[in-house]
């Protein structure tokens, strides 16, 4: 019977499911861009900055290091790895802020400040960057502390925004089978619904959750 009661329920696996398919799709994506090359996919209408001296290298930073955040990071909301393999969930714990603070956060900073979609979407993809780096290392600092309520609701908030790498290519297919908008209309919007909701969800589940 309790061993029953452990099992996943056919949600989650669903949840799990689904977060492995999209996550096997965003490797699809950066895998494109394996060969170095300057014209590759979205690189090929930014053009007109990746002849900038480090564009090519914040972007190609961001993508793979972003890539590598999003299974580290889902593994350090397994309670049973934490209980039965603590080690494995420290090692990906690490594994995962560095890919953030050393590459992936500071990459999507400066990149942001080229983003499609004019003022409105650099301003979005800057907020971004600057929160992800921020609440990680909040994450990090509470840990040592040794204060695990504060490291796990920091914990969802960083994951949240880890995560907009796929809920913005989400609603960008959503929003361009449905409405049909104009190319830059579209990063416009999506570089705020990319992550905002996101976050809104994270800081429900805190507080139904841990503060609770």
């Amino acid at each position: 019977m309790l061993l029953a009661q452990r099992r996943p329920s056919p949600a989650r696996l669903l949840l799990l499911a689904a977060y492995g398919f999209f996550c096997w799709l965003m490797w699809l994506i950066v895998a494109q861009y394996f060969e170095g090359r300057s014209d590759t996919a979205f690189l090929g209408i930014k053009q007109e900055y990746v002849r900038l001296p480090f564009y090519l290298p914040a972007f190609y930073i961001h993508v793979f290091a972003s890539v590598l955040a999003l299974p580290a990071g889902l593994s350090q909301f397994s309670s049973t790895l934490q209980r039965r393999f603590p080690a494995i969930h420290r090692f990906n714990g690490w594994l995962y802020v560095a890919s953030i603070l050393l590459l992936a956060a500071p990459s999507g900073f400066y990149i942001g400040l080229f983003a499609n979609g004019g003022l409105s979407s650099r301003i979005s993809f800057c907020l971004l960057a600057l929160l992800w780096f921020w609440f990680t290392l909040a994450a990090v600092r509470n840990a040592i502390q040794k204060r695990f309520s504060a490291h796990k609701a920091f914990m969802y908030r960083s994951f949240a925004l880890t995560l907009s790498a796929i809920t913005l290519r989400i609603w960008k297919y959503a929003l361009v089978a449905t409405l049909h908008p104009r190319p830059m209309d579209v990063y416009q919007v999506v570089a705020w619904l990319g992550w905002i909701p996101n976050l809104l969800i994270a800081e429900y589940l805190i507080f139904k959750r841990i503060r609770k």
